[in-house]
């Protein structure tokens, strides 16, 4: 069982900067970390996502400032995403998670792959991030164009019970078909575009942000087609699942001419229940001090803003977090 301090006061910190003066290591921002107060957050582990998706290259930024500015053993664990990473928050095997608010409404309405788990109610959010894109990828040798030409294909639906399958089963549901139409295949994508490169299925979902790394190596070798998901298909998914927004893939995103249009979600930084307010609150503080850093580890990450932290929220903000927000005029 990993254990939690809370820190004392303002002199408490003091002398144990003191007494450790000799390592040369500490700063003036570890010093506010530790101000009356605030708590000195001793584990943060970053539930994330496959190594090649944003949500594993935007945590380990986090994890290193963490590290850095709270002198946590923070570390990013590489997961099966939303749904994995939502409980292990709930088990108390992680302090902070990524995750899309698809994952995030079920958990705490307890439906879903959390259905007969009971609601969640105490999940909260440290912040907004950017959205995910529903893209449905495969290349122009398939002749798939539409959703509908997946029917009898090979398709890569995402890790078994990740956010990308469940999107996977919603957009498949809202055009009126099912596993039973494809071929499934539970692959993460980076496993999905390696097994496209090979033949050995024909599309993939890829729910990230953008650009996705995996699907740009893909169009480095073949010609990327990303399907779109607009129209009376669009309609009938937002209808029951309202958390989802039409938003465009730019041109050029995978050397495609002209945008497509596709569903999408906004991600959640979500944290542990069993976090004190003011652990939460300096965490939230670390992050967005540093919130430079955070936008520069992948473009999808210069969407994380101050302006934008409950733009899309499936729950509500933390009180730790909300409070550091308030303090600096961002709500």
């Amino acid at each position: 069982m990993r254990t939690r301090t809370l820190a004392a006061t303002f002199l408490a910190a003091s002398l144990i900067l003191t007494g450790c003066s000799d390592t040369g290591s500490s700063t003036g921002g570890s010093a506010d970390s530790n101000a009356a107060g605030e708590a000195n957050v001793d584990f943060v582990t970053i539930a994330t996502g496959g190594t090649s998706g944003p949500y594993y290259q935007i945590g380990a930024t986090m994890s290193q400032i963490l590290n850095r500015e709270l002198g946590a053993d923070s570390s990013v664990q590489a997961t099966g995403a939303s749904v994995e990473n939502v409980q292990l928050l709930l088990d108390g095997n992680a302090e902070v998670a990524f995750a899309m608010g698809d994952a995030t409404r079920q958990a705490i309405e307890g439906t879903g792959p959390f259905e007969g788990k009971g609601g969640a109610s105490d999940l909260k959010a440290i912040t907004a991030l950017y959205p995910n894109y529903v893209q449905i990828v495969t290349t122009a040798g398939s002749g798939i164009q539409s959703v509908e030409d997946l029917k009898g294909k090979r398709v890569g639906v995402g890790d078994k019970n990740s956010g990308v399958e469940l999107n996977a089963q919603m957009i498949l549901e809202a055009y009126g078909m099912s596993y039973e139409d494809i071929s499934e295949d539970f692959l993460s994508y980076a496993d999905s575009i390696d097994q496209m490169k090979n033949g050995q299925i024909d599309a993939a979902f890829v729910t990230s942000g953008l650009p996705n790394s995996s699907v740009m190596d893909l169009a480095t070798t073949a010609d990327v087609v990303v399907i779109p998901i607009e129209g009376a298909g669009f309609e009938a998914l937002q209808a029951k699942y309202p958390f989802f927004d039409n938003a465009p893939i730019p041109g050029g995103t995978y050397d495609q001419e002209e945008d497509v249009m596709t569903a999408a979600i906004t991600n959640q930084l979500l944290v542990s229940p069993h976090l004190s307010d003011d652990e939460v609150y300096a965490i939230t503080k670390a992050l967005f001090e540093n919130l430079d850093e955070i936008q520069g580890a992948h473009n999808a990450a210069k969407k994380i803003t101050l302006d934008s932290v409950e733009d899309g929220l499936a729950t509500e903000l933390h009180p730790g977090a909300r409070r550091y927000f308030e303090e600096v005029g961002a709500l």
